[in-house]
């Protein structure tokens, strides 16, 4: 489908039926040529009639003969180049014998006439001589641009054409080197994606194979009696039970990344207690913090409620946002969550005391394929999966989410939510 594009009064002109433009032409250059003939020569009527009839009749002969040249495809030239020399001689083809007509009419003296005609012939030459320059250097642009748009197709994403001047061939060219731009970041983008899926896959391939490995060797040494007493076999089974944990959670994390990533989730909304949310979040972690020796606390606006959400995805996103700043807290820390209402939107931050982002993580740990080093080590809890799914929740509520470090020491994630 073709789209419009915008235009000077110039062009749009210019694309009127090219007939049409001819007849125009014609009709303005006899309107001339009669005014200029009846101020400059006063003839009598009967010179003026001639003289405009005789141009009348080579304008009209002129125009049938370029209309023939058309209907048998010279306008459709396989080579611009053709086209443009042999318009130029034609153009000087049609002078000669406009003039030549004319100066039948008004000249006696048949060495006046000879010579009128040798010097329109050698202006003739030069112009078209002219014009064949003018073509090499538009049609040498074309090629370039040809060239370069034949290295793009063969892969070269550093082709680049060369930008002369300020014509259509310009802005074509420059048009074409943005395009080639916007070519060459989106593989730079998809060759980083596809590194990071692979690293992703590797990651988890590992995280999956270390706890399915160390239940697969306890249940082995459960099964054949190798173990006997009651304190090793409890230890054994606790670990099971933990690893298994840890597995569903990672597949849970990987299912909804999948669809995240296939822009596949969707869920209804309706208003509802956020600060209900960010009370069953503290009661569920409170344990652990405890047991981390990390002070959980909760700051919620009074005007909080109610909050236009998803209550069970807010409720995730609220879930690995703490837990993430459980896993990097050290202990006699504190986690401080907040929550206010603010300029038609609702913000909730979570804020810990804990080692916080490195320079080369921050900027990428909502990521759906990223995971920095702390994030893949099994020492802190998880898979690494927890922020990009959040960021993926939040932004399906057109929402934002951020992250930085603290002056002090530790981290801080925020989120908004519309309402």
């Amino acid at each position: 489908m073709r789209v419009a594009l915008p235009k000077s009064k110039y062009q749009t002109w210019l694309e009127i039926s090219p007939w049409l433009v001819l007849a125009v032409g014609a009709v303005l250059a006899l309107s001339l040529v009669t005014v200029a003939i009846i101020v400059l020569l006063q003839p009598s009527i009967d010179e003026l009639i001639t003289l405009v009839g005789a141009l009348a009749f080579t304008s009209a002969l002129s125009l049938a003969a370029g209309y023939i040249l058309y209907r048998k495809g010279w306008a459709r030239s396989p080579s611009i180049s053709l086209t443009l020399v042999l318009t130029y001689a034609w153009a000087a083809i049609l002078t000669l014998f406009n003039v030549w007509v004319l100066a039948r009419l008004m000249f006696v003296d048949t060495h006046d006439l000879t010579l009128a005609g040798i010097l329109l012939v050698f202006a003739a030459i030069i112009a078209t001589t002219y014009g064949i320059s003018v073509t090499a250097v538009i049609t040498d642009n074309l090629r370039q641009l040809a060239h370069t748009a034949n290295r793009l197709a063969q892969g070269d994403l550093d082709a680049r054409a060369e930008v002369v001047g300020r014509d259509e061939v310009s802005q074509v060219a420059e048009a074409f080197n943005g395009m080639a731009e916007k070519l060459q970041e989106s593989e730079r983008e998809r060759e980083e994606i596809e590194n990071l899926r692979r690293d992703l896959i590797a990651w988890t391939s590992h995280d999956l194979r270390t706890p399915l490995t160390s239940i697969r060797v306890m249940v082995e040494a459960l099964n054949d009696g190798l173990v006997t007493d009651e304190e090793t076999s409890i230890r054994y089974y606790k670990t099971i039970h933990t690893e298994i944990v840890f597995l569903n959670k990672l597949i849970d994390d990987l299912f909804e990344l999948a669809q995240l990533d296939a822009d596949g989730i969707s869920f209804e909304m309706e208003p509802d207690s956020l600060s209900d949310l960010i009370s069953d979040t503290l009661n569920t972690f409170g344990p652990l913090a405890k047991k981390k020796q990390v002070a959980l606390s909760a700051d919620v606006s009074p005007d909080l409620d109610p909050v236009l959400m998803n209550s069970s995805r807010i409720g995730r996103v609220l879930t690995n946002l703490v837990d993430n700043a459980i896993q990097h807290s050290l202990p006699g820390g504190a986690i401080r969550l907040s929550a206010i209402r603010s300029g038609g939107e609702v913000r909730v931050t979570v804020s810990d005391e804990g080692t916080g982002f490195s320079s080369e993580e921050l900027p990428r740990v909502f990521e759906k394929f990223y995971r920095g080093e702390s994030a893949r080590s099994r020492a802190t809890g998880g898979a690494g999966l927890g922020l990009a799914i959040a960021a993926g929740i939040v932004e399906a509520h057109h929402g934002r989410i951020w992250a930085r470090n603290r002056e002090e020491g530790g981290a801080t994630i925020s989120f908004t939510l519309p309402n």
